[in-house]
């Protein structure tokens, strides 16, 4: 069976930092893309950052540039987002999702697996 499981979220102040990690199974990672989406109270999902199935080629949203990585370690199967200098803004579910058959994550709607979300909240 098919799974991306999200983990790392939690409750951290302003200016901490937070490692998510999505890890597949039942499926080879290092075939898809994977993407980072994040979806906060009363909002609508958004993307935050994606990799290319070879981790060759990166992108991020202009809110989170500088602040958050992404990598991946197809050996084991996992795709990470390193999130530094974190806001309260970035309070939000994050979701990680795979797409087969595509070098992007846009549209959201495209993507062909997602995980179930962890929570970050980034508060005093």
């Amino acid at each position: 069976q098919l799974q991306l499981v999200e983990s790392g979220g939690g409750l951290v102040q302003p200016g901490g930092s937070l490692r998510l990690s999505c890890a597949a199974s039942g499926f080879t990672m290092g075939y898809y893309t994977i993407g980072w989406f994040r979806q906060a109270p009363g909002k609508e999902r958004e993307g935050v950052s994606c990799i290319s199935s070879s981790g060759g080629s990166t992108n991020y949203a202009d809110s989170v540039k500088g602040r958050f990585t992404i990598s991946r370690d197809n050996a084991k199967n996992t795709v990470y987002l390193q999130m530094n200098s974190l806001k309260p803004e970035d309070t939000a579910v994050y979701y990680c999702a795979a797409d087969e058959y595509s070098n992007s994550c846009h549209p959201i709607s495209g993507m062909d697996y997602w995980g179930k979300g962890t929570l970050v909240t980034v508060s005093s």
